[in-house]
């Protein structure tokens, strides 16, 4: 299969400006996140999706592989589709340009997941650490016995009414999609659950499409603040 992988990157981000040429541990963060994902020798092609002249000045002076996409995108997941009109595949990953803990074993796992012909959209989670379980800038999701997803929350989700302590998972800003999984997704107009969690991945479930999830044991850190800055700094340094 051609797998063909897209980093989304906006330079117009609210709670952290900037934030995808932000340094971190002495690399801007979409560095972290491209080279991350070009260490997997399964991906034919990794792109960055971008609506920064800047970012696009950046990435090819970096030796990046990026195109322009329209600036009207709302979602990442909508730069992604505007990438399969133009670049053929079997498989697009959007691998979110704020993920700068993102290695390898991600990308081979996501990739596992969609090797099933019945599999239009798969996904990742990973044990919830205990500062993210009640936090909602951390999404947690559900899934069934066939490890598809049942809801992706901000919430605690499960809530634990009698003390049972269930095992709480954490999803990772890692997609998989088919091309006609993408070419549904921005046909259909936002959903009432999407709006509300601000999650674009529940138009998908809202519209019957299931989502695959896989597990991995190796967790990751989306930045959006100044906090998750100094957690993945030292996560990095745990690393060397």
């Amino acid at each position: 299969m051609k797998v063909i992988a897209v980093i989304p990157a906006r330079l117009a981000s609210t709670r952290l400006p900037r934030k995808m040429l932000r340094e971190i541990a002495g690399e801007p963060l979409l560095a972290w996140v491209y080279r991350g994902v070009r260490r997997c020798s399964l991906v034919d092609q990794v792109i960055v999706a971008t609506d920064s002249d800047e970012i696009l000045r950046f990435c090819e002076q970096q030796g990046f592989v990026a195109r322009m996409t329209s600036a009207a995108h709302r979602s990442g997941t909508e730069r992604a589709h505007e990438i399969s009109t133009v670049i053929a595949g079997d498989i697009y990953l959007n691998v979110q340009g704020d993920e700068p803990l993102t290695r390898p074993e991600h990308i081979e796992s996501l990739i596992a997941v969609m090797q099933g012909p019945e599999v239009e959209v798969g996904t990742l989670k990973t044990a919830a650490a205990e500062c993210d379980v009640d936090n909602p800038s951390a999404v947690k999701v559900v899934t069934d016995a066939a490890g598809r997803a049942l809801y992706f929350s901000r919430a605690t989700i499960p809530h634990d009414r009698d003390g049972v302590k269930p095992c709480y998972y954490k999803h990772l800003g890692f997609y998989g999609y088919r091309k006609a999984a993408l070419d549904q997704f921005v046909r259909w107009p936002e959903s009432s659950l999407e709006r509300s969690e601000r999650l674009e991945q529940l138009r998908f479930l809202e519209n019957g499409v299931s989502i695959y999830v896989a597990e991995t044991p190796f967790d990751t850190v989306g930045v959006d603040t100044e906090e998750d800055v100094r957690r993945v700094e030292e996560m990095l340094k745990l690393q060397k």
